[in-house]
């Protein structure tokens, strides 16, 4: 899958105004990029365009969830919340930070407010900032090119050094190209293993139950940060157990019961199928790397007359013909299954492919039916192995794929099992 590479620098601090300035945690960094316009040109995977001002904007880190060290009023184990937080600073270069005794998120005095470094992003998330792999430092390459992320690439980036050190958990969404998310999810299972970072304090997960009375007793825990962030609010309603908890999830399925893709059912559905709560207990029962998360709040793309709103794995790509026999021009083709459990309008959805090239669908596709795809010049099947993505119209990745060049073959169709 293609990123945009951004240079610029990484801000922790405003000299003329450090008591406003960023509060940098263990998945989030404010960066300045040399060319602001350069981020307008990102996807907008749930339709907000990028919250961008003269100082910069916010970088989301791609695949990673730290421990909150400020969620509204409230924060989780701090203990672990700061150590991701301080060591994405030192991976980004900062040195000699000092926060705000009464400010503890804020940055009162650092050897460096600015750090130069750039950022891989693909796409702007549901609070407007930058989805993105992070590095120090500036890159061979020129600012605005197009990158294919390659594991080896990706793991240089200070996403990748968090969670392998368990620092963080996983957090996988959409936007997260299949071959990365299959990578990192050895990594976090890796780090599981050996007890690094804040595996050992781990609760609320299929390792084990979480026990919680109270919003203080929460704060002590180290959790999946989103649930956490689900449970500040829902004990925020005067809730003296969890048996409700269920019930007021599903109660708001855009912003609080988050689509979800199952892997290992290859179901679609939603944060409930993954948690067991009742009295004062509650549990993940998949871990986080076993599941892909919609866009938040769920785009609308997909929808109309005749057809219903799609998510993660509603429709998938289930073959490719990169060489087809003859001329490739319009015999290339791409087939498409809609596996849900109804109709599915494809009007301004698109494939993509690794290079940025799109070709655009339409029609409706019944639930059950499969539908293949003569592609135009707008995507072209390279013979030495591609990723494609199938996005509805809102920018959302619904399914993606890959195949190496040592599966093509002449006249030869690619088959992706599922």
């Amino acid at each position: 899958m293609s990123y945009t590479l951004l240079t610029g620098e990484f801000v922790i601090r405003y000299p003329d105004l450090p008591r406003q300035g960023p509060e940098p945690d263990g998945d989030t960094i404010k960066f300045a990029p040399d060319t602001p316009a350069l981020v307008e040109t990102l996807p907008r995977v749930s339709g907000r365009p990028p919250d961008l001002n003269s100082r910069g904007i916010s970088v989301r880190l791609e695949a990673i969830d730290a421990l909150e060290t400020h969620f509204e009023s409230d924060h989780q184990e701090l203990a672990g919340a700061n150590a991701a937080r301080d060591r994405l600073l030192e991976l980004l270069g900062f040195t000699g930070v000092v926060f705000f005794p009464d400010q503890p998120n804020k940055v009162k005095s650092a050897d460096q407010d600015r750090v130069r470094g750039h950022v891989l992003s693909n796409g702007i998330d549901a609070n407007g900032r930058m989805i993105g792999f992070v590095y120090a430092g500036d890159p061979a390459d020129p600012d605005g090119a197009r990158i294919f992320l390659r594991p080896d690439r990706a793991d240089q980036s200070a996403n990748a050094s968090l969670l392998a050190d368990g620092h963080v958990y996983p957090a996988y969404y959409s936007s997260l190209p299949a071959e990365l998310r299959t990578h990192f999810a050895g990594s976090s299972r890796a780090a599981r293993e050996a007890q690094l970072g804040i595996w050992p304090r781990s609760t609320a997960d299929p390792n084990g139950a979480a026990t919680v009375t109270d919003l203080d007793g929460l704060q002590e825990l180290v959790m999946w940060p989103k649930l956490f962030r689900r449970l500040v609010p829902f004990l925020a309603t005067g809730a003296t157990d969890l048996n409700g908890f269920d019930a007021w999830l599903r109660a708001d399925p855009v912003n609080r019961d988050d689509a979800l893709f199952l892997l290992d059912r290859l179901e679609h559905g939603n944060l409930h199928d993954v948690i067991t709560a009742s009295g004062h207990t509650i549990q993940l029962t998949v871990w986080p790397e076993d599941f892909i998360i919609g866009p938040d709040p769920a785009p609308g793309g997909g929808g109309g007359a005749g057809g219903t709103a799609a998510g993660a794995g509603d429709v998938v790509i289930i073959a490719a013909l990169p060489d087809p026999a003859g001329a490739d021009a319009g015999a290339e083709s791409v087939t498409l299954l809609n596996v849900s459990g109804t109709a599915v309008t494809l009007n301004q959805w698109a494939i993509a492919d690794a290079a940025g090239g799109r070709e655009a669908l339409q029609g409706r596709l019944a639930a059950g039916d499969a539908v293949r795809v003569k592609l135009s010049n707008g995507v072209q099947l390279s013979n030495r192995g591609d990723t494609l993505r199938l996005l509805d119209g809102g920018g959302a990745v619904i399914d993606e794929v890959a195949y190496q060049g040592t599966q093509v073959h002449r006249g030869r169709t690619i088959t992706f099992p599922r």
